[in-house]
């Protein structure tokens, strides 16, 4: 198991290259945490540190955001699973079609469709100290 500790905004692009370091060639990560405690902060400073230059932000409505970093020709696909409702939203976007895409796979609130998630799925859970830092822990 890996855990980060983030004190503060400042260390989240160190935090997130150690989450990169840890990744190893393993691409659909589930973060688990509550409402308001980082998961797009982080999310967004790891899509940086990976080379994406697009504007990072929460997929809550559109469900998925693609990036592409063209100086590796990869893409890195970040949900949001928030707002579903029923598993045939997610079938009908064809999930499969990314998570098996060889490609990074971002998912905040996977727990709406963990009976979805692949067996490699590495599960990745923010938590927020009572100091108001967060640590982050990848299994």
């Amino acid at each position: 198991m890996t855990t980060i500790r983030i004190q503060s905004e400042a260390d989240l692009p160190q935090a997130a290259r150690s989450f990169i370091a840890a990744m190893q060639d393993r691409t659909i990560f589930a973060f688990y945490g509550k409402m308001g405690v980082g998961k797009t902060t982080f999310i967004k400073a790891l899509c940086e540190e990976m080379g994406i230059v697009d504007v990072v932000n929460s997929p809550t409505f559109a469900i998925v955001n693609e990036y592409h970093n063209a100086a590796a020709d990869r893409c890195i696909f970040h949900f949001d699973f928030y707002r579903i409702k029923r598993l045939e939203e997610v079938y009908d976007m064809g999930y499969e079609d990314y998570l098996y895409s060889g490609d990074v796979c971002l998912l905040e609130w996977p727990e709406l469709i963990e009976q979805l998630l692949p067996e490699e799925t590495v599960r990745v859970n923010l938590t927020e100290n009572a100091d108001g830092s967060r640590t982050l822990t990848m299994d």
